[in-house]
């Protein structure tokens, strides 16, 4: 099956994607923006054409401010000429430090701004809130982007790292004030992390038609099966933290589990962890990042791997023991 023939719809917005989302927090930061844009051009060929970005990537990048992956995305776009093939997803309301945060309306409108000057575009697909904020009444930060949808800026609102409650609390704002629902989650979910999005996210996204762009989808890279023993710590700048949260009983089980799919498959643990998140039915697409061509290749891959029964059974089970 095609990447054109599994696209998904994003949430109840209109809006179809692949099964995967490109993370672009590498832009400007591991990766350097003649490298960025060799990426971008193999996602485009791989018809991996949904693109999830934020204006805080990647400030904590020694030198950098914020913005630059969206500058990235920007340049790219105008040298390509195809932002119309291109759904492209940002975020707003991380710190970018002199009081640029949060989701008031009055910031709202200088974040989007920033942001569509930035990507040199006039409309941003997907606008998503990046982290909720509850000193401002979800009231006036919905109305702020029902006006964006309405002036043709954005098209369709997502939520990042809301809680349960508070995304059925906005649901709600929405429905009783006639204003744009978020149409899309993106929480932290994998084949480790699960109980924090299953136990209460993931049943209201079913209920409500909510699209689930899911981000950490590797686990920090520990599903890759790159980090083993404690010295693999070394492999990477995250490394150390890795292999402190992951690298235990249960997620030396968990990798036993992906070894064994993949080799029936002859594949990588990598393309399996991101078909488990594919095929489960909440999730519309995965995000993940890629710093080479090689590893777009293998993300466009995984797109294609149709795991069975038995293998999802197999997983489940290996990893199911964090929701007992």
């Amino acid at each position: 099956m095609s990447v054109s023939e599994m696209m998904r719809e994003l949430g109840r917005s209109g809006i179809v994607v692949p099964p995967l989302a490109f993370g672009g927090n590498v832009f400007g930061w591991t990766v350097d923006q003649p490298t960025s844009f060799s990426l971008l051009d193999a996602l485009m060929e791989h018809r991996l054409n949904f693109i999830d970005t934020a204006d805080v990537y990647s400030r904590w990048a020694p030198g950098n401010q914020g913005g630059e992956s969206e500058t990235i995305i920007g340049n790219w776009l105008k040298k390509s000429g195809l932002r119309d093939k291109v759904i492209l997803a940002t975020k707003v309301g991380m710190d970018l430090d002199e009081g640029k945060k949060g989701l008031s309306p009055r910031y709202i409108r200088q974040a989007v701004e920033s942001s569509l000057q930035r990507l040199q575009t006039d409309y941003i697909d997907l606008y998503q809130a990046h982290t909720d904020d509850q000193e401002t009444p979800l009231e006036e930060t919905l109305a702020a982007f029902d006006a964006l949808i309405k002036e043709g800026k954005v098209r369709a609102i997502g939520a990042s790292n809301y809680s349960a409650e508070r995304l059925a609390e906005a649901l709600n704002v929405s429905k009783a004030n006639h204003l744009a629902r978020y149409e899309t989650l993106q929480p932290e979910y994998n084949l480790y992390d699960r109980q924090g999005y299953e136990a209460e996210l993931e049943p209201l996204a079913l209920e409500h038609g909510i699209g689930v762009i899911s981000y950490y989808s590797l686990a920090s890279g520990f599903l890759s099966g790159k980090y083993r023993q404690p010295e693999d710590a070394s492999k990477s700048a995250r490394g150390q933290g890795v292999v402190e949260k992951y690298l235990n009983a249960r997620g030396r089980t968990i990798l036993t589990a992906l070894d064994s799919v993949a080799q029936s498959h002859q594949t990588t643990p990598s393309q399996v962890a991101l078909a488990w998140l594919i095929a489960r039915p909440s999730v519309t697409a995965p995000i993940a990042s890629a710093t080479s061509l090689a590893q777009v290749a293998e993300l466009a891959s995984a797109t294609r791997l149709t795991l069975s029964a038995d293998d999802i059974e197999r997983l489940n089970e290996a990893s199911g023991s964090e929701n007992r």
